[in-house]
């Protein structure tokens, strides 16, 4: 989300896993997250792999080295002449085999490979954005239950002050001790839910450290971003098309090529690979020492690889299946997106234009009619209570509208490969 600035210039990398935060803004936090976050990290082992997967298929087969010595006498019966072993009547055969691969096979494997080192990088790009989305939730749920603390703190401390009121009318004779009371319970009422709002709070700050991947909960830190600014913050990237290049698109464009390249590996196996031999042989003293070629090769007679050639068409085409419906999520991710965060700004802007000063305005001519004695306690608590749910529902738009904003912008979100 757009708009967010950094609480501090400290980098990511510089708070420990074990350590609690004094102070985040989301910026932050999604920087944090990035760093910490335990199924980000798993995605980085995946390129990790891929990239080894990547090295090996550049690898050649080893070739074989084979030494033998035939023609030793095991009864006697005719002499092994020469007194050391390279000048006895032995037969010493050296060779090398090598394995050559054709048809294909290591450019398939190739582009096997650096398809799913792109497909791993793209799913790491995915895993960062829907964990930004969601580092973007937390961060303003977070700030709605803070937001719901101040409310009814705010509240429960304006009937404070009108029950200090109410105490200077009951000794004047103008309000009866009942309705003191009744003001009193109701202002103790907004303080119990403020405490229990608080402990929700925490309970959100808390779930926030833990997609940051701190192991030490402590729930207390400040979040500095205001939620009226998270849902002011605009969306860049809204007219992006489903083929943009999201992050999960390149991700299954990337298998459909893998499964491609693994299937003409596998029809390339069909094609015998040969192996070659060169051989030195050492007879003396009656034999000349010799050199030798030779090749060999399996016959296809009874395995032509139609199994593993089916298996492979079966993937390619369940990737090629995989590619359009992940084309079709993420139009009708941006449409829903699109229509969520429009429909959340207007919520929002309508309270908070609207709705929330017109009831602010209610409430304080009410208690103001109330302390000259022209307007009823009933009229007074109504007002009171009123203008608390529309504050809180004010907060929960905000948050709403923040989410939406954050949802949006994942749904439109291109893969960058310098963020890798």
């Amino acid at each position: 989300m757009t708009g967010a600035q950094p609480a501090t210039n400290t980098p990511a990398a510089a708070f420990p896993a074990n350590e609690t935060l004094e102070q985040l803004s989301l910026a932050n936090a999604q920087r944090i997250a990035f760093e910490r976050n335990w199924d980000l990290l798993a995605a980085k082992s995946d390129v990790d792999a891929a990239t080894a997967q990547q090295i090996v298929s550049k690898e050649f087969p080893n070739p074989a080295v084979s030494f033998s010595v035939a023609k030793i006498s095991a009864d006697n019966k005719y002499p092994n002449q020469g007194g050391s072993f390279w000048q006895r009547d032995y037969d010493s055969i050296a060779a090398v085999n090598q394995l050559f691969e054709i048809g294909g096979k290591r450019k398939s494997r190739q582009i096997s490979a650096q398809a799913g080192l792109e497909g791993a990088r793209a799913r790491l790009a995915d895993a960062r954005r829907t964990l930004d989305l969601a580092v973007a939730s937390a961060y303003a749920g977070a700030g709605l239950a803070e937001g719901n603390v101040r409310v009814l703190s705010e509240s429960a401390g304006s009937l404070r002050r009108e029950a200090d009121i109410a105490a200077e009318r009951l000794k004047a004779g103008d309000i009866s001790t009942a309705d003191k009371s009744r003001i009193e319970i109701t202002a103790e009422q907004f303080e119990l839910d403020a405490q229990s709002a608080e402990a929700a709070a925490k309970t959100a700050r808390i779930n926030l450290e833990l997609l940051l991947g701190i192991s030490k909960f402590a729930g207390e830190m400040r979040l500095t971003d205001k939620l009226e600014d998270l849902a002011n913050a605009p969306v860049a990237g809204a007219e992006v098309t489903p083929a943009a290049g999201r992050s999960d698109l390149v991700a299954a464009e990337q298998a459909l090529r893998k499964s491609e390249a693994d299937l003409r590996l596998q029809k390339a196996g069909r094609i015998p690979d040969p192996t070659f031999l060169a051989q030195y042989e050492h007879q003396p003293p009656t034999q000349p020492n010799t050199i030798g070629f030779g090749v060999s090769f399996p016959l296809p007679l009874w395995n032509l690889n139609r199994g593993a050639i089916k298996a492979a068409e079966a993937a390619r085409d369940q990737a090629h299946t995989q590619v359009e419906k992940v084309k079709a999520q993420i139009a009708a991710d941006i449409a829903t997106a699109r229509l969520n965060y429009e429909s959340a700004l207007k919520r929002w802007q309508s309270y908070h234009d609207e709705l929330r000063p017109r009831s602010e305005k209610i409430r304080q001519t009410v208690a103001f009619a109330y302390e000259k004695g022209g307007a009823s306690l009933l009229d007074l608590l109504s007002a009171e209570r009123d203008d608390n749910s529309v504050r809180q529902a004010a907060m929960q738009a905000a948050s709403d509208a923040a989410v939406a904003a954050a949802t949006l912008k994942a749904a439109t979100e291109v893969m960058n490969m310098q963020t890798q």
